[in-house]
């Protein structure tokens, strides 16, 4: 049975580091130590950078994404850039701003419901939103639609890809809309990244929406690094891996190649992600981390240069120069972000993100009036033409680590393919200390002739029905749908089981003759 993640130490510590609530107007908070300033225009502007600069990086870096794994981009690949690559990508290809869309999600659920809408809220309209999910984000939507609630739905007891980059980013938001308030950016963080994340998964957001808060009122792109960094725990790996590539910056700062050797030669081995296990492909949130940092440190400044080396880092390189160039947008705001990479927002800023009822623009306001909100919230004030924003004491995340002692065991290859003409039962062995059946259910019509099924919505609404048992004891049921959307990302999955050999049995209690179970094979942790 997982184990509860509660938010009781979160709060104690939030309550300890929090800053009373005070009525002051902006006048009397300027002369006071204890806040900060910033123009109305100047908040705007640097929220809506933000954004513009978040949708300008996913787009540049689309087209490599997981192309170049554990592999630098070379010179020689030229990484294509027009004004009109952000239209085209939204009108034809609009999956690639799931980046973007997932953010949304949230905010316009903060936009129906308020600023402190609930995790359930949240958890509901991510769960039950009709776009396709990928790796801790779809285990986490198959959780909540079967019972179980955040926090455990992000658990990695829940959830294999507890580490992966889901949240990292999707954490904009939680940034944006508290400037200068990185305790309230953490306390929005863990309301929300706890639905698809633990550990490290979750410290990605929590460090990228920090990141946005220091950035609306320092441009020092080392201090805010290392500011966010406060607010993760230095035990936590994810900690560990951000402060070695400042380190290795400091020691090389005119080689960022040399700096990504070092980076994967400590941290490119991904424990948790069956989809990374013995595999080049990485989505683990530290290591792409590394590389907004990557591109934050060494781009000194320059849009370009630090979008470029984002991309070139490889892995998931849209979303990474997405983030690194989005907290750099953020820094120069909306008006001095480059006419080479702004000329193209003007076709798609009215143009809604698929899945949502919201677009750049309507996006900019927003965001705007949710950090209007959250300044009031944490005691500071609203004036005509400025707001004074009341400083917060830096706050820790609590720590939270997973996969702690495991070691990846040998991958066993199964390739079995099952359908209703077949024995419903297979059993395999396998030794150690967890395991995951990686698989997909599929329709027999469709993988045979790539034909419809006649009775195409009966079967996308089908499940089969999957019993599992270990060492003879039933361990879980699993529905297993056609419908890629809410579909588990792997057959089954057990972690803390006594070391030692163990048998897993499947029985199918449902077959149809028009659906197959394909065994691909089986992960072991040792």
């Amino acid at each position: 049975m997982a184990r509860k993640i509660t938010q009781l130490k979160f709060i104690l510590l939030i309550s300890i580091a929090s800053i009373f609530i005070v009525q002051c107007n902006p006048k009397e908070a300027d002369q006071n130590e204890d806040f900060i300033s910033i123009s109305k225009d100047a908040l705007k502007d640097k929220i809506k950078g933000a954004w513009a600069a978040q949708t300008i990086g996913v787009t540049y870096g689309g087209p490599t994404e997981f192309k170049y794994n554990k592999i630098i981009i070379p010179d020689s690949i030229e990484i294509h850039w027009s004004d009109t690559m952000m239209y085209h990508w939204m009108k034809y290809i609009p999956g690639l701003y799931d980046d973007i869309y997932m953010d949304l999600t949230f905010v316009e659920v903060m936009e129906k419901e308020g600023i402190e809408a609930p995790a359930a809220a949240h958890a509901r309209a991510y769960a039950n939103a009709k776009y396709k999910l990928w790796h801790a984000n779809q285990q986490g939507r198959y959780n909540i639609l079967h019972g179980i609630s955040p926090p455990e739905s992000g658990h990695w007891l829940n959830n294999p890809h507890a580490d992966d980059i889901d949240f990292q980013i999707e954490a904009d938001f939680a940034g944006i809309m508290n400037p200068g308030m990185p305790n309230s950016a953490l306390e929005v963080c863990d309301r929300i990244g706890h639905i698809m994340n633990s550990g490290d998964g979750y410290y990605g957001g929590v460090f990228i929406a920090t990141m946005y808060s220091y950035t609306f009122i320092s441009n020092d792109i080392p201090s805010i690094i290392n500011n966010a960094l406060k607010h993760i725990p230095p035990q936590s790996t994810f900690y560990q891996c951000i402060a070695d590539v400042v380190k290795w910056h400091q020691k090389y700062p005119n080689d960022w190649k040399k700096n990504w050797n070092l980076i994967e030669e400590q941290w490119g081995t991904d424990i948790g992600c069956p989809d990374g296990a013995h595999r080049d492909f990485n989505i683990d949130a530290k290591i792409n981390a590394a590389y907004v940092v990557l591109g934050l440190l060494y781009g000194n400044g320059d849009l370009s240069k630090t979008m470029e080396i984002s991309t070139r880092a490889g892995k998931d390189s849209d979303c990474n120069p997405a983030s690194s160039g989005a907290i750099l947008g953020t820094i120069l705001g909306y008006d001095n972000i480059p006419d080479y990479w702004s000329k193209g927002l003007k076709l798609i800023e009215d143009m809604d993100f698929k899945h949502t009822t919201t677009s750049l623009n309507d996006v900019y306001e927003i965001s705007y009036r949710h950090a209007l909100d959250m300044i009031v919230k944490n005691g500071g004030a609203i004036g005509d033409k400025e707001v004074s924003i009341k400083k917060q004491l830096v706050t820790v995340a609590p720590l939270e680590q997973n996969f702690t002692g495991y070691k990846l065991g040998e991958t066993i290859e199964i390739n079995k393919k099952i359908t209703e003409k077949d024995h419903q039962e297979f059993e395999i062995q396998f030794e150690g200390i967890g395991a995951v059946l990686k698989g997909r259910v599929g329709n027999l019509d469709y993988e045979n002739n790539h034909a419809l099924f006649s009775d195409q919505e009966t079967l996308n609404n089908y499940k089969l029905i999957v019993e599992f048992y270990l060492d003879g004891i039933i361990s879980k049921t699993m529905d297993l749908p056609l419908s890629f959307l809410e579909r588990a990302h792997e057959l089954y999955y057990r972690y803390e089981i006594p070391d030692g050999k163990h048998v897993l049995k499947l029985k199918i209690t449902n077959p149809h003759e028009k659906v197959f179970l394909n065994i691909s094979s089986l992960i072991q942790y040792e």
